[in-house]
């Protein structure tokens, strides 16, 4: 978009009111998900499972919506307004949280009926989520200038991460204190709720976009990816290697928080509170490369930095594999691991601004929410197959206990070196050109 007329970012209550909207959905997500992942490793340490089965199908069944769905909300966020399905979106978000507190509220703590009842929660959060994302990033150049979408998403890049930063952190926090007092956990899904409502509010704010294409007729192809978005992204081998390199990033990405969770708790002894904290600093550490990387683009898109961010990753999930052998107690484990995975989260941030920017600007208008579904599609394929990666590795990296009725023998941070290993080509191969934005 290259409207004068509209306000500095500053002022544009459009701006603010997709700021907001983004951070209480990240929040949200974040909050129920870190709650099921660490329920997850309780159930595996109570019953003392040589692998992590709850952690690897919540994953997996988050990410399949993604990759059945986003490439039908790619074209619905073409076909109709875009502002119109973010609303719906954060309606049905009060919903799926609703759910999650009829879960808890139906069966016992530790149960296995619980966690199944909260994984089916989690794949209908990942419906909703599916649909949410290709309107989120699609409508951001129909509302904002070109040379602004830099700033624009590294400041919806942050504030996304900051909610996960928060999101995580009060979970972990929500959960020990409601579990030492006596408390159901039932009360912070009726937290979520409230927050599902403000965000509902917050997404009135929005600017009304135009429709891009309401005669746009629906395909199979739409299910996957728009055939003529295809052969634009085909004949784009620019867009095409970004397509790929985003979807590897992101299965390398999406074995780090179980992996995180588990090496906490497992392998070096920490609480759930702990724990969560350790994971907050890799989200705190997006967000903080996020904006900074938006900053340093400017005007253009600077894949230098890019560059950077994949070398900072494949260094520190390095250092983390090598934490055992290099700490000797928990307090020093813990601050080498939580300094690693902030550094780690920096270069993320660094990494994913670059790319995003990328597919965002270059198509052209009438194909951005369709090429939004398609990125969305090979990412959440990506996460969808580090579900198997993380699996593996739990697998690989938990051993049986050494004595019988003991606790499994963890060496989880192992998972890290395969990420590093993952990483390394695109750090040394991975050389787009710098573009111009107008």
């Amino acid at each position: 978009m290259q409207d004068d007329h509209l306000p500095p970012l500053s002022q544009d209550r459009a701006f603010w009111g997709m700021t907001a909207t983004q951070f209480l959905g990240a929040f949200n997500d974040n909050v129920f998900k870190q709650l099921v992942l660490l329920l997850s490793v309780d159930y595996m340490l109570v019953h003392k499972l040589t692998s992590d089965p709850y952690q690897t199908s919540a994953q997996a069944l988050f990410a399949l919506p993604f990759v059945l769905l986003s490439g039908f909300a790619g074209w619905l966020s073409d076909r109709v307004s875009k502002r119109r399905v973010i609303i719906l979106c954060k309606v049905a978000e009060i919903v799926v949280m609703g759910l999650g507190f009829l879960a808890f509220v139906s069966a016992d703590q530790g149960t296995e009926a619980l966690m199944t009842y909260l994984l089916l929660v989690l794949f209908v959060m990942g419906v909703q989520s599916a649909f949410f994302g290709p309107s989120k990033y699609g409508v951001l150049p129909e509302m904002f200038r070109d040379r602004d979408l830099p700033s624009v998403n590294g400041t919806v890049q942050m504030t996304t991460f900051l909610a996960i930063v928060f999101g995580q952190a009060f979970c972990g926090f929500g959960k020990q204190y409601l579990e030492q007092a006596g408390y159901g956990l039932w009360l912070l899904s009726l937290f979520c709720i409230a927050i599902a409502v403000l965000g509902t509010l917050t997404s009135l704010l929005l600017r009304p976009t135009a429709v891009v294409d309401p005669s746009l007729p629906f395909k199979a192809s739409a299910l996957a990816v728009d055939g003529r978005t295809w052969r634009m992204v085909k004949e784009d081998g620019t867009l095409l290697r970004a397509l790929l390199i985003s979807s590897h990033f992101w299965f390398a990405a999406g074995m780090v928080q179980p992996a995180v969770n588990a090496f906490g708790k497992q392998q070096i002894g920490l609480d759930d509170f702990q724990t969560s904290l350790m994971l907050a600093g890799v989200g705190f550490g997006i967000a903080v490369g996020c904006v900074v990387a938006g900053k340093l683009c400017g005007h253009r898109i600077n894949f230098g930095i890019a560059r950077i961010g994949a070398s900072g990753i494949t260094l520190t999930c390095s250092g983390l594999a090598a934490v055992p052998f290099l700490t000797e107690t928990l307090a020093s484990a813990r601050w080498l691991s939580s300094s690693l995975l902030f550094v780690m989260g920096i270069s993320a941030g660094f990494f994913a601004v670059p790319l995003q920017v990328l597919m965002q600007a270059r198509p052209p208008a009438g194909q951005k929410g369709r090429m939004m579904g398609a990125m969305n599609l090979f990412n959440w394929m990506g996460i969808l197959l580090s579900a198997a990666g993380y699996g593996v590795c739990s697998y690989l990296f938990v051993q049986p206990p050494l004595t019988e009725g003991g606790a499994p023998v963890s060496s989880i941070g192992w998972t890290f070196a395969v990420v590093a290993a993952l990483m390394l080509p695109v750090a040394l191969f991975y050389r787009p050109k710098d573009e111009e934005l107008i």
